[in-house]
């Protein structure tokens, strides 16, 4: 049943905040995105968010976030970093510190300002690359400060948390989103939309929840 009420939804243009973008699109009145522009290794990105909030007919705010290339240089703001997973307990070098704290900082800010109550974001625990501001602890403590910070009653609405990667195509599917997320969304660190180059880490995660759902999806049948 939806909501009476507004939320933005943190965009990227990928497989997961798509997947977010259409479970609030059933759940609230109003949604907006907003998608953060931090001189990423890619601004097909941006221009992938830009083209699927105008198919959808959201309204999209794209922020200047140009000062996290400058402080977390990595393989995301880099292209002379490879792409690769972290080993020995080391974070991957697509972490970029501090990402989501500002991200949903600001979120909450613009939320603040067009009068939404609700904060989407696909970050996820189960399928997380380590990143310790994808756990679902960082975001109650945050959703927790950013009321605070801003004497508001925010909810930070995390759809995908404990979701892997087939549970994730299993819900896009369930949203009737499973064609469009597979086909107009950017997930791949080389910039290749839909199933992308295939090699990188982020095409490998999504190619095996994909692989594992639709012969889950079959057998079903």
């Amino acid at each position: 049943m939806m909501k009476k009420e507004k939320a933005v939804v943190v965009f990227s243009g990928g497989q997961d905040s798509t997947t977010c973008l259409f479970w609030a699109m059933e759940r609230f009145e109003e949604v907006e995105a907003v998608t953060f522009d931090y001189n990423q290794r890619h601004s097909l990105e941006i221009e992938c968010a830009q083209k699927i909030a105008k198919e959808l007919g959201i309204t999209h705010h794209i922020l200047d976030m140009s000062l996290l290339n400058q402080l977390a240089p990595n393989a995301l703001t880099r292209s002379d970093i490879a792409v690769e997973d972290g080993e020995d307990g080391e974070l991957p070098s697509t972490f970029v510190p501090g990402r989501n704290l500002l991200f949903l900082s600001f979120a909450g800010v613009l939320a603040s300002q067009i009068g939404a109550k609700h904060i989407v974001t696909g970050v996820c625990e189960t399928d997380f690359s380590g990143y310790p501001d994808c756990r679902d602890v960082f975001i109650k403590s945050l959703n927790v400060t950013l009321n605070l910070s801003m004497d508001q009653s925010f909810v930070i609405d995390t759809p995908l948390m404990w979701l892997n990667k087939e549970e994730t195509w299993e819900l896009a599917d369930q949203l009737g989103a499973f064609d469009f997320v597979r086909e107009k969304t950017l997930t791949c660190y080389n910039g290749i939309i839909s199933d992308g180059c295939g090699e990188c880490p982020a095409c490998k995660l999504r190619k095996k929840g994909l692989d594992d759902y639709v012969s889950r999806r079959q057998v079903l049948k």
